[in-house]
């Protein structure tokens, strides 16, 4: 059942962190360039989740995608399927709490872009694509690869939030944090012990290869 959980848990967070950077690297482009005076309350609903408990973001959004809601009822005449209490529930709340893990660093990033670079680029004849590949995503590496890896890691560790979504069905929403809790709620202390150490081990091994990544990064 570990491994079932496992294998659910690294396909949750491929695919949220993958919707994330897609959604984060606009969004955080545009915080970085906008003088848009509203755009504090972007920033701010951006960063809720560093603040707000789990489980209220993860009520409100059991609320908004249950089937008596527009949003999951909507849903549910379309598709034919929940939101709640599935996979694609899990997606949507894990995109959603971890948004400042991903927009943040990528801002950052981007306000640290020297527009210098950016302006003779274009005087040299430089497409807007040409820029992005060849001068904005090169120098924004460092802050790419800390968004993709703290957005991965946050989704993996997080219980409050796809627990209320998600509930607790084997090979549909039984991640890995769910299935740690379950050992410890039925005093199974030493598949416990093996899941939460491993969890910590490969945690501090993906830290330690991040922060050492993007410090080579920075050098070039």
């Amino acid at each position: 059942m570990d491994w079932i959980a496992l294998l659910l848990t690294l396909k949750l967070a491929a695919i949220s962190t993958l919707i994330l950077l897609l959604i984060g690297l606009p969004l955080a482009a545009w915080l970085a360039a906008s003088r848009w005076p509203g755009r504090s309350v972007v920033e701010a609903l951006v960063a809720l989740p560093l603040v707000l408990p789990p489980t209220v973001i993860g009520f409100y959004l059991l609320l908004a995608l249950s089937p008596n809601s527009w949003f999951g009822g909507s849903w549910e005449q379309l598709t034919g399927q929940r939101l709640a209490f599935s996979f694609t529930g899990l997606v949507i709340g894990s995109v959603l709490y971890s948004l400042p893990f991903v927009v943040q660093p990528l801002q950052q990033g981007f306000e640290r872009l020297p527009q210098s670079l950016l302006e003779a680029a274009a005087v040299l004849g430089a497409t807007p694509v040409d820029r992005l590949f060849s001068v904005v995503l090169p120098l924004l590496a460092p802050s790419l690869l800390m968004a993709t890896v703290l957005g991965f890691a946050h989704t993996v560790g997080e219980f409050g939030v796809v627990l209320l979504v998600g509930g607790n069905i084997p090979g549909e929403t039984r991640v890995l944090s769910i299935a740690l809790f379950d050992h410890i709620e039925t005093l199974d202390y030493a598949a416990a012990h093996r899941l939460a150490g491993s969890l910590l081990l490969c945690s501090l091994l993906l830290l330690t290869l991040l922060y050492s990544q993007r410090r080579r990064l920075r050098l070039w």
